[in-house]
């Protein structure tokens, strides 16, 4: 895509390639094919509704973490969510259960509060429970959810009595971003843990974190494992693989403002917050690729880039580049689309990105500009 080609595009703006999502869709389509699970659309991870009737072709449905992803998920992808909240709020949980196909409780206490409206309800969705199997591939202890003081989910001790009655299926999420071989180690702490309940229910949900979409991925063992998992203990088998679906399918589109000269490196300051647009760049934190960037290399033109909100913090670590930047030269920040656009923020009321995608037919639709209103409602 060459978007200095393209000055009607807006900066920032992001930019989803329809084609390159719907190659990754036809993937997960092969592997609900080949396994008989069912591959569900993460909302928490891509929530782009404009692309959703292409996502409908192929995933059989989405998961919720929230009532406004539920709502989302049955208002523009036409089905009953899958659901599992960290907590369920008493004045919502008969909306959520009115739209849902499963409703999976955080911990045995929550699903006792529940479970008499859950289900004397009239579609009474699936109950589940999530669980903890103690295993996650996951390195940084703050962001692991299975380890032992997790808050997310139910540890192997507190079902020693049994599944509270019930509850019909698991919930488990604890990989990210992960191959095969990860997969291969949560079914064997989940075989581990929790053995005999997999014999009692009736599906479980692996969660999310199966990159199956990345080139490095062996979709193959992917497959076996899959397939001989849901054959062995006769359950319906989900996915929510949220990284997945958007994995590298769009970009980031920002200009350089300034250069600021500065040592060790000058700093280009970007039309784009690293904070509030890219804040896993911080949080996480990790270097997106950039286009005809690499990281610093001696002899090359070299800077920091800088956010335009006025936070201290809100700079990425230096890139070199082929030639010198100047001032009103654009840069493509690549892998924009997945757990980015869900995530930003109108902090410091800067302008935010635009939504664009470019359709099969390589056009170019704008889905939407950002205004005043936009900031100014946020607040009252």
């Amino acid at each position: 895509m060459m978007y200095k080609q393209l000055p009607h595009i807006p900066t920032p703006c992001f930019v989803l390639e329809e084609e390159k999502l719907e190659v990754n869709l036809k993937i997960l389509e092969r592997v609900q094919r080949k396994t008989g699970v069912d591959i569900l659309l993460a909302l928490k991870g891509f929530a782009l509704w404009a692309s959703f009737p292409l996502v409908k072709q192929y995933l059989a449905g989405a998961t919720a973490s929230s009532l406004n992803e539920a709502k989302l998920c049955y208002e523009m992808l036409g089905s009953l969510a899958h659901c599992y909240f960290v907590a369920y709020l008493p004045e919502e949980f008969e909306q959520v259960i009115d739209i849902s196909s499963h409703v999976s409780f955080n911990s045995i206490e929550e699903y006792k509060r529940f479970k008499e409206l859950l289900h004397t309800h009239p579609s009474a969705p699936s109950a589940g429970i999530r669980v903890n199997p103690l295993y996650s591939n996951v390195n940084s202890e703050v962001n692991n959810p299975a380890s032992r003081n997790s808050r997310l989910g139910v540890l192997p001790e507190e079902l020693q009595g049994g599944l509270p009655v019930g509850i019909e299926g698991l919930h488990v999420h604890t990989l990210g971003e992960s191959d095969s071989f990860a997969l291969e180690q949560l079914i064997k702490a989940l075989e581990k843990y929790y053995e005999s309940f997999l014999h009692q229910v009736k599906w479980i949900n692996l969660g999310g974190g199966h990159l199956m979409t990345d080139a490095k991925y062996d979709l193959e063992h992917g497959i076996k494992l899959l397939s001989e998992f849901r054959e062995k203990y006769e359950l319906e088998v989900l996915l929510e693989p949220g990284s997945a679906v958007a994995w590298q399918t769009g970009v980031l589109l920002c200009r350089v403002m300034d250069i600021i000269p500065r040592e060790p490196y000058p700093i280009a300051i970007l039309d784009v917050s690293f904070s509030a647009h890219i804040p896993d760049t911080l949080e996480m934190p990790y270097n997106p690729k950039i286009r005809g960037a690499s990281m610093p290399i001696s002899g090359k033109p070299t800077y920091t880039l800088g956010g335009i909100s006025c936070l201290a913090g809100d700079y990425l670590s230096a890139y070199s580049f082929d030639q010198e930047l100047k001032v009103g030269d654009r840069l493509i920040i690549e892998d924009m689309i997945h757990y980015t656009m869900v995530k930003t923020t109108m902090f410091n009321g800067v302008k935010h990105p635009s939504i664009a995608i470019q359709r099969k037919d390589k056009s170019i639709e704008i889905i939407r500009n950002f205004t005043y209103e936009d900031y100014k409602s946020r607040l009252s």
